[in-house]
């Protein structure tokens, strides 16, 4: 991940780099009330291709915004859920929402 290997300038850009992008603000928020499989998030985060969700989860997962749990079966069975450092950010994705919803009114 090129975020990685640049060092924030601030903790606003430290944040950002963790959680900015097209999806990672959607995948907290659907995750936000449950433990889903990868199917789940790939049809509840509309527009994004399989690769760009497994890249994203990883990412997620390096920066420990969400668990993942692998379950030893056939078909292979895996589960997504927010740690307690993502589950913090949904307070600020709530506002993130709402200032959306108002701006979008407006147009």
């Amino acid at each position: 991940m090129k975020q990685r290997n640049t060092k924030a300038f601030c903790a606003v850009d430290y944040a950002f780099q963790r959680i900015g992008g097209k999806y990672k603000g959607r995948i907290i928020w659907v995750l936000r009330e449950d433990i889903l499989r990868y199917g789940e998030l790939k049809r509840a985060i509309v527009g994004i291709t399989p690769k760009m969700l497994t890249q994203t989860l990883k990412e997620m997962e390096a920066d420990d915004l969400i668990s993942r749990k692998v379950y030893l079966e056939v078909p292979p069975k895996v589960e997504y859920q927010l740690t307690k450092t993502g589950s913090e950010l949904i307070p600020f994705i709530k506002q993130m929402r709402n200032w959306g919803e108002k701006q979008m009114k407006k147009k």
